[in-house]
């Protein structure tokens, strides 16, 4: 259980009424006023403490406050912080010619295929260059599953499925066609000469942690170079070790035009990437897209960083050890049908649709995770979470479960 801080001058409380004075109404009130992280442990302005299940949605790839993260963001800040997309960076540099070794896309007839990578600041930001780098094919159709969650800004937005999300704001642009996700049927009667791209989600996070069908990708790899369109894979929250591997589609052996990074990439430091393989890495030329703080040197700084430590530390094999841990743990509860997902990104599918009421009593039991659907928790903690606190989450979340669905 939480515990109580004595003497703040400040309860949460009141920091919630001056937020709902001063900051947009957009999300609601906040669950909870944090004040500081330590690994997978958040405290709140009242004392309490929390073990983090949530990561920031999938963000805080190495937890709250990894040295790491510190040193490369303090030392990078007290180099040179700014330089504007007039200029370049060692660390920009660094960083998209990482990723693109992270990616190997391979050889083609022996020359080696070209990787190109756009730095944003966000998830959202990435997936707009993607949509602007789809129209210069010549085309404008994108085919999107349902269920799928790209973002926030208006052309993003427009290739999101949710519909609470979408229609306020329509019309939205672009010319899009749904599907149902994992039906490779349903793909291959929507795609034809006229699409652009396909995009698709490894596994979508916002559904819940939906998992597609074996093969999926590979037959829309192979329907889309039927038809001349691009195959766009967006790992805004799947890539960077999330899942157990560098990115959820590489499991699948597929070669893509198209990928989308954000969330994890900067370990808590806001930074997103386009990035084009092939002939769709020149797709964007001069004067056709840009942004003030993309490829930032100290967000790629930070970026690099993370990558770093989740090679040398082994986070990869721990995302998958931790992962089995929870979800073996979790998927023996009466009251649990199913947990889907790989690694340390988990949906826990609930046998009644209250998991909006467990969310809520787990805060209060100290565990952060969300319920992006009314019968799904979703669980994308620190790929440090340790085993020990595996074990607290699960024997926690049990009781939780078993108290709410009584």
């Amino acid at each position: 259980m939480p515990c109580a801080a004595q003497g703040r001058p400040e309860s949460g409380e009141q920091w919630t009424e001056r937020y709902r004075g001063a900051v947009m109404n957009t999300f609601g009130d906040p669950q909870r006023v944090l004040v500081r992280g330590e690994g997978s442990t958040v405290w709140d302005v009242d004392g309490n403490h929390y073990l983090d299940l949530l990561a920031g949605i999938a963000v805080n790839a190495l937890g709250h406050a990894h040295p790491a993260v510190v040193q490369a963001v303090t030392e990078q800040l007290g180099t040179l912080g700014h330089v504007s997309n007039f200029f370049t960076t060692e660390p920009q540099v660094r960083l998209a010619e990482r990723l693109a070794a992270l990616l190997d896309p391979g050889s083609d007839e022996g020359a080696d295929v070209p990787v190109r990578t756009f730095f944003a600041n966000s998830g959202t930001e990435a997936n707009e260059a993607a949509f602007k780098a789809t129209r210069r094919t010549g085309r404008t159709t994108v085919v999107v599953a349902e269920g799928s969650f790209h973002g926030r800004s208006m052309g993003a937005l427009a290739l999101t499925s949710k519909a609470a999300y979408r229609e306020p704001f329509e019309p939205l642009p672009g010319d899009v066609r749904w599907v149902p996700y994992g039906d490779a049927d349903a793909l291959t009667a929507a795609v034809d000469d006229t699409v652009a791209a396909v995009l698709l989600e490894p596994i979508q996070g916002e559904a819940g942690v939906v998992v597609p069908p074996e093969g999926y990708l590979a037959r829309a790899r192979a329907i889309t170079r039927e038809h001349g369109a691009l195959l766009w894979i967006d790992e805004v929250q799947t890539g960077v070790g999330r899942t157990g591997a560098w990115f959820a589609f590489q499991e699948s052996g597929v070669v893509l035009d198209l990928v989308t990074l954000a969330k994890g990439l900067g370990g808590g430091f806001p930074v997103g990437a386009c990035i084009g393989i092939g002939d769709a890495a020149t797709l964007l030329g001069p004067g056709n897209h840009g942004t003030t703080f993309g490829g930032n040197p100290v967000a790629c700084a930070a970026a690099l960083a993370v990558l770093d430590t989740i090679e040398s530390d082994g986070l990869l094999a721990q995302a998958t050890t931790r992962g089995d841990q929870l979800a073996s743990a979790l998927a023996a509860h009466p009251r649990v049908a199913e947990v889907t997902g790989r690694g340390l990104m988990l949906g826990v599918v609930l046998t009644d649709p209250r998991a909006a009421d467990v969310q809520k009593a787990a805060l209060d039991a100290g565990l952060v995770l969300n319920a992006p659907t009314p019968d799904r928790l979703r669980i994308v903690p620190p790929l440090v979470l340790t085993e020990a606190e595996a074990a607290h989450a699960t024997t926690t979340l049990s009781a939780v479960i078993s108290e709410v669905l009584a």
